[in-house]
């Protein structure tokens, strides 16, 4: 919790309209409004009710960026935050959970106009509603270093929903990261989305997960995906979009060239929707990563999407956790890798599925045509206790023996696994090179573990080049749904 002091009482006017909350390390990161009820702002944000100006406009453009805030605060109301004034010239700012509201927003929004320090910004859970997105695009439009931004969680709704349509039709900031999770966003909200997003190319990455689309609302996405060439992470996790909203969904996706990372678990559309999504893995070349975790596809549906791993040239990651699948369904999933020498699938995730020794032997032959893939599954059945603690031996500690016997570093021995000393490969490579090297002998479960251990962000590559985990300057990241959403937009 902040121990900053509050900063100076307001004049006794403004103690009479705006009175300050009781002394309370809360009161610098709740919004400080009289209990009277407020009128609404008009919900177009060019309304005049809605301009972030200060009242002389010559105090606006000679104040510092700490006075400014300051004066904002007291035109609407609000308590400022300390730790807001604190970073104002770090490029990431993590207000979320602060509970701003639609003012404490409209005050943030005044004091970054001006700014050009930060790129990434994070609003998540201020319950800003409609009056305080108004706040945000207005001062987008003005302001061009912003590039991330994240107001999941505020409870925009259909309101909220209009004004950042006409936000990105405009198509005049510099965002390319925007999340929407949990905005209570219905069909109508769809709708307008995807209008504006079928003819703005700017937004790389966008976040639409935990929200109320149905099968409609996956048809409009459909529609959008036909005509974008922008979208390259979409987040469609936890929504409604059943059996009619992701067929037509995945028909908008067979047209799509941009899309790289498409997450759509949890959102139950069973083996219809899996044989359209086998579809779009046979005739699409840009996807890399796919997540149909928890969708109700049994063993029919991963037939069905077997027939696209067949021929799919450019996937590397598909998820399937959390389906009813067995053993049979898995079968068909490894043996379609096994008949495509152009695989790039890098990793399976079928870890709910518990398999045979007879499994694990029909995956070794895969492994010997495609070292790059993982295949994560439960368990083998009647594996002994033994024999599972060998396989899962530390591998960090195998590499710091031998870097001790040989008087080097781990750090030397990650940087000799490529021929050219490279400092940085993907995780399917830098598999491929821990199975091929033969001083320290690996299998796949240590070389998962050691991949899981050292994952910090989400990439998909394996950096040698400093400030990781373990003192041992080493950083490993995998590829994951929000692949592209702490880099630069490609």
């Amino acid at each position: 919790m902040d121990e900053d002091e509050p900063p100076e009482a307001e004049t006794k006017d403004e103690a009479e309209t705006a009175p300050m909350p009781q002394d309370s390390d809360e009161t610098l990161y709740c919004e400080a409004e009289a209990p009277l009820a407020v009128e609404k702002e008009k919900p177009v944000w060019e309304s005049s009710e809605t301009d972030l100006e200060i009242e002389d406009s010559e105090k606006y453009f000679t104040t510092g960026q700490t006075e400014l805030y300051l004066e904002a605060c007291k035109l609407v109301g609000v308590v400022p935050v300390s730790y807001f004034i604190r970073n104002m010239e770090e490029t990431y700012m993590n207000l979320s959970h602060h509970g701003l509201g639609p003012k404490g927003t409209k005050a943030i929004a005044i004091a970054l106009v001006s700014n050009t320090s930060i790129i990434c910004l994070e609003l998540e859970d201020n319950c800003m509603m409609e009056e305080g997105v108004t706040s945000l695009v207005q001062m987008l439009t003005e302001n061009y270093y912003i590039q991330e931004l994240n107001i999941s969680e505020n409870n925009l709704g259909l309101e909220g929903a209009k004004v950042i349509t006409e936000f990105l039709q405009k198509d005049v900031s510099s965002l390319w990261n925007l999340q929407l999770s949990g905005n209570n966003f219905k069909e109508e909200a769809a709708t307008l989305l995807c209008q504006a997003l079928s003819s703005n190319y700017r937004i790389k990455n966008l976040d639409l997960s935990h929200n109320q689309f149905s099968d409609k609302g996956g048809e409009q996405l459909g529609q959008m995906l036909a005509l974008n060439i922008g979208l390259q992470v979409l987040d469609l996790s936890w929504n409604e979009i059943h059996t009619r909203g992701t067929v037509a969904l995945c028909n908008g996706l067979r047209a799509n060239v941009t899309l790289r990372i498409l997450d759509l678990s949890m959102n139950g559309f069973g083996n219809e929707g899996a044989q359209a999504l086998g579809e779009v893995i046979r005739l699409n070349s840009s996807l890399i990563y796919i997540d149909v975790s928890s969708n109700d596809i049994s063993n029919d549906g991963a037939s069905k999407i077997s027939k696209g791993l067949e021929v799919n040239d450019t996937l590397k990651i598909l998820k399937l956790f959390l389906n009813p699948l067995s053993m049979e369904g898995a079968v068909f999933l490894i043996l379609a890798i096994k008949k495509n020498p152009k695989s790039k699938m890098e990793e399976l995730d079928i870890s709910n599925v518990q398999v045979s020794e007879q499994f694990v032997k029909t995956l070794d032959g895969v492994y010997a045509l495609h070292p790059q893939l993982d295949v994560i599954y439960k368990s083998v059945q009647g594996l002994s206790a033994k024999k599972t603690a060998y396989l899962w031996t530390n591998p960090m500690k195998l590499i710091q023996s031998y870097a001790d016997q040989q008087k080097t570093t781990i750090l030397d021995f990650f940087k000799n696994l490529s021929p050219t000393g490279a400092m940085k490969m993907s995780v399917g490579q830098f598999r491929k090179m821990m199975l091929q090297q033969n001083k320290v002998p690996m299998n796949r479960y240590q070389i998962r573990e050691l991949v899981k251990k050292l994952d910090e962000k989400s990439t998909g590559m394996v950096s040698f080049s400093g400030g990781g985990t373990d003192d041992q300057g080493l950083v490993i990241v995998r590829g994951p749904a929000l692949l592209l959403l702490r880099s630069s937009p490609v």
